[in-house]
């Protein structure tokens, strides 16, 4: 699959030939998830209920298992992951407040891939 090559938050890249860069195979995948994860339900106007919403936490009392729960609940709603092995997730909190979260998947064409979020509640 070909997407245009996208990290969220950012701009659309240029390629070497000075038309829209292309991310492909896991890359493509990880920048899906990654969108999914944070973005809030209700911001993509054609499907309301599109995306997990972790910037909701920012300010918020560390929730290290509801932040988990959010995002495996997420993830499977992504073509790209695999469903077995099941994806691991660790979200861990630090003693200045960021929670970091890193999500491991099978990628479903092959190949292993991950994404890092980090949630500043400091």
């Amino acid at each position: 699959m070909t997407d245009a090559w996208h990290q969220y938050g950012g701009d659309l890249a240029i390629g070497p030939s000075g038309d829209i860069a292309l991310a492909r195979g896991s890359e493509s995948g990880q920048q899906r998830v990654l969108r999914r994860l944070l973005t809030n339900p209700g911001d993509y106007l054609w499907s309301p209920t599109y995306g997990a919403g972790l910037g909701r936490f920012v300010g918020q009392p560390v929730a290290a298992p509801q932040i988990e729960a959010v995002i495996r609940g997420q993830m499977f709603k992504e073509a790209v992951v695999a469903r077995q092995p099941e994806p691991v997730i660790a979200v861990v909190a630090d003693q200045a407040g960021k929670v970091f979260a890193e999500v491991r998947y099978a990628d479903a064409a092959g190949g292993n891939a991950a994404v890092s979020v980090t949630v500043d509640n400091g």
